[in-house]
């Protein structure tokens, strides 16, 4: 809910932006260059300015201008014919004698200004023309674009925005050439500005900054989506995005100032023109496709294709013919490109109505690209003159609310693929939850009456066979184990106890547990303890004896002769903690160097050999290195090829101050049967489980009364007769639980011992609320159900 909450009101937020940028960008527009100029206009070829004050403005140079058409004149030419024209105009909106014209031809404007006495260091801006010119001022050349001729053969042709200083003088004569023989327009269509030098060269350089700036964002943008593509988000919108971005890059240094083209003096016209175009017409092509990949849902495919298909078809005009030919499809293409916005516009109004991933950013950003392309298009036109900012602030928003949707999307698209992966744990969690429980209640009988066997005293060959079947049962056991435990600490769900404990006796009891198996295979396996440790103390002795455990099987394993040695020694010990080094060593196969680091992965061993000849998950050092990090220890080795292992941790513990402990009262036990007297109810529902159990239990003397789930336990249960029930948990008509919860309810104050084949941590929290006293995980050995019986009826063990 609060999520939501913060999504909305940032929602909100960027929509408020959205419409202040949209009025930025229309307060930023005016209709013609007077509207913020205010200044004199030209009238026959003549300008005074006498009366204007540089050093609060700057002057355009439009007005009615001397006009000499196919002719180039030179400072100190003879007069000839010549008329009056608007400047700036192209050619194909004036005439001659009365007589249209086309775009090709040459001619020269001359204008004289008229100065004050009194000015501040004065520069002129010349920009760039269709498609060559020439600027003399006073008699010498001021400033060249390309080379303006009489014929194609002698033009060439070239587009620079250029700012030159004017000498101190108070008249200005000027004389401009002009020639086009390669474009479709010819002529000049952008206005001379003249002012303070300082002021136009702070113009300049902001309109070349702002231009590298956008560039340099655009392009690096661009690489940036290109890079999440091709590293792993092979999603198509972003990669059309990033192609959107890296053409439309050139779009902005590469036209109208031509800043590229202050760096590259010596450029091809024809191929920066070329470029100019094509980045034009594939990025709209791109963009149409960024669209469709989007939103594919809500656009028509048909159509798309079509309008993509169009962009094509002009780019191929560009490759295919010459810039005379290709450059006259611009106006056509501009008109167009308001069916395109306007789709996309219409696309984005949709998938935002339908509550697509990020459609409200989709929405805003094609309104402000309308806009953006509105206003160039009048510029273009020359119907409004917007300030430098408002083209940067309006590609700035749509590029910014275009990232926003695709940084929503892939959010959005995390969070699908993390609720996923989540649920894919749950799952797994809950597969290996009840294959755990599916094996371990087989098992249960399996070891249970196996030890009960080897307790009837059997013939030798018997004993032989019946310790294969043990040591088989309790290999599968540790398989299943070892899995589960990965699961639960991959999962997170790991806790740790802090409760006193020896890990001496527990050392002790894992070298004890593996005699039997070190015997088989002829190792001496023995435990070294440090005289100097005394005290007990604090920790979790599950998991400490599960490490241990882990290692000595491991090195047994891995030991075909000589000795596995377990240590404990003391490295420092204070008033309140000791410093452990737990060790254990081995006379083994030995790991090479360069594959010491492996054997920590899960299901990785050194050699994917001793898989086979070894056997094994490859998750008990995975486990051991985890559940020691969980305690902020280190798990070292020390190996050899050939020459065994040895496997290491230290550890700092807080010690236990030694008190005498009160002794539990406890009734006398008969030495034989020490639950004679005793009736137990089994609540169980596998036969195989009861029969087990209560061969157990009457081995031991008590009665057994058994009931098959927990309704018949809830109406059998008689506390006069009961001292003890074992509950399975998982059961037909009624489970465990339930039945525990209603026993209790009837203030039963029995001991009630959870007999179940899931971990302890699984069923703990359930196990307490419902009121269960213990539990006692399957597969059990005898001496274990033994063992939790007497501790509940408070006997002497």
């Amino acid at each position: 809910m609060k999520s939501r909450f913060f999504s909305d009101l940032i929602r909100k937020r960027v929509f408020l932006s959205f419409l202040s940028l949209l009025g930025f960008l229309v307060a930023g527009c005016s209709m013609n260059p007077s509207d913020r100029l205010q200044t004199p206009v030209a009238r026959e070829g003549l300008l005074d300015l006498r009366t204007v004050d540089f050093t609060q403005q700057t002057v355009a140079l439009n007005g009615s201008w001397k006009w000499y058409w196919h002719a180039l004149r030179n400072p100190g030419d003879p007069e000839t014919t010549f008329e009056y024209s608007p400047f700036p105009q192209l050619w194909t909106e004036q005439t001659w004698n009365k007589k249209p014209l086309s775009s090709f031809g040459y001619a020269t404007y001359a204008l004289t200004v008229l100065l004050p006495h009194s000015t501040p260091p004065l520069a002129l801006r010349m920009p760039d023309t269709f498609s060559a010119h020439r600027l003399f001022l006073n008699g010498t050349e001021l400033a060249q674009s390309g080379i303006p001729g009489t014929s194609a053969e002698t033009t060439i042709p070239f587009w620079s925005t250029q700012l030159k200083p004017v000498p101190k003088t108070d008249t200005l004569r000027l004389l401009l050439q002009i020639a086009n023989f390669h474009h479709s327009k010819g002529g000049a269509y952008k206005p001379l500005f003249l002012g303070k030098a300082d002021d136009l060269i702070v113009t300049r350089n902001r309109e070349f900054a702002l231009d590298f700036i956008l560039t340099g964002c655009l392009f690096m943008g661009g690489l940036f989506f290109l890079g999440l593509y091709l590293f792993g988000r092979h999603e198509t919108s972003i990669l059309y995005f990033s192609l959107f971005c890296l053409l439309y890059s050139y779009r902005i240094i590469g036209t109208d100032h031509y800043a590229l083209h202050s760096l590259l003096h010596n450029a091809g016209w024809s191929l920066t023109l070329h470029l100019e175009y094509l980045s034009l017409f594939l990025s709209i092509a791109v963009f149409a496709w960024y669209t469709r990949s989007l939103y594919p849902a809500d656009v028509n495919h048909g159509f798309v294709k079509m309008l993509a298909g169009v962009c094509l078809a002009f780019a191929a005009v560009t490759l295919l013919f010459p810039p005379v030919l290709f450059t006259q499809t611009i106006t056509l293409f501009l008109g167009l490109m308001f069916i395109y916005i306007g789709y996309a516009f219409y696309v984005y109004w949709l998938a935002a109505r339908r509550k697509r991933p990020g459609a409200v950013y989709s929405l805003m950003s094609t309104g402000v690209l309308l806009a953006v392309f509105t206003i160039i298009i009048f510029k273009y036109f020359r119907v409004a003159f917007p300030e430098i900012w408002v083209l940067f602030i309006g590609y700035l928003g749509f590029f910014f609310l275009q990232s926003l949707v695709l940084s929503f999307r892939f959010a959005f698209t995390l969070k699908q693929a993390k609720e996923q992966a989540e649920e894919g744990l749950r799952v797994k969690n809950e597969f290996l939850s009840t294959m755990s429980h599916e094996i371990r209640t087989p098992l249960n009988a399996v070891i249970g009456m196996t030890h009960l066997l080897l307790q009837d005293h059997p013939r030798p060959d018997q004993k032989q066979q019946l310790d294969v079947m043990l040591f088989s049962a309790k290999n599968l056991l540790h398989i299943v184990n070892d899995i589960l435990d990965f699961n639960r600490i991959e999962a997170g769900k790991t806790t740790l106890e802090h409760i006193p404990m020896d890990p001496a006796s527990i050392l002790q009891n894992v070298v004890s547990t593996y005699q039997t198996l070190a015997r088989e295979k002829s190792l001496d396996l023995r435990l070294s303890i440090d005289p100097k440790f005394t005290n007990r103390v604090l920790g979790d002795p599950t998991r400490l004896a599960q490490v241990i455990a882990n290692l000595v099987h491991n090195a047994i394993k891995f030991t075909e002769q000589g000795e596995v040695v377990v240590s404990l020694s003391v490295d420092e010990q204070t008033e309140q903690t000791i410093t452990l080094t737990i060790a254990v060593k081995d006379t083994g196969i030995g790991i090479a160097p360069e594959k010491q680091e492996l054997v920590f992965n899960r299901f990785t061993q050194a050699d994917s050999s001793l898989s086979r000849s070894y056997g094994g998950t490859g998750l008990g050092l995975t486990i051991c290195r985890r559940i020691l990090h969980l305690q902020q220890v280190e798990l070292h080795l020390e190996s050899e090829p050939g020459k065994g292992s040895r496997f290491y941790f230290t550890q700092t513990f807080p010690r236990v101050i030694t008190a005498q402990e009160p002794q539990e009262e406890s009734r006398p036990v008969p030495k034989e049967k020490p639950l004679l007297g005793f009736t137990i109810l089994l609540v169980e529902d596998n036969t195989m489980n009861v029969l087990l159990a209560k061969s157990v239990l009457e081995r031991l003397g008590a009665s057994v009364d058994v009931a098959t789930n927990g309704q018949e336990a809830v109406d059998m249960l008689d506390s006069s007769k009961h001292s003890l029930v074992l509950m399975d948990l998982q059961m037909p008509v009624m489970d465990g639980y339930e039945a525990t919860r209603i026993i209790r309810e009837r203030h039963e104050t029995l001991p009630i011992i959870a007999v179940t084949a899931s971990l302890p941590q699984e069923v703990g929290d359930r196990a307490q609320v419902a009121g269960l006293n213990e539990i006692l995980v399957k597969p059990y050995n005898p001496r274990s159900l033994m063992r939790v019986v007497m501790k509940n009826l408070n006997l002497q063990s």
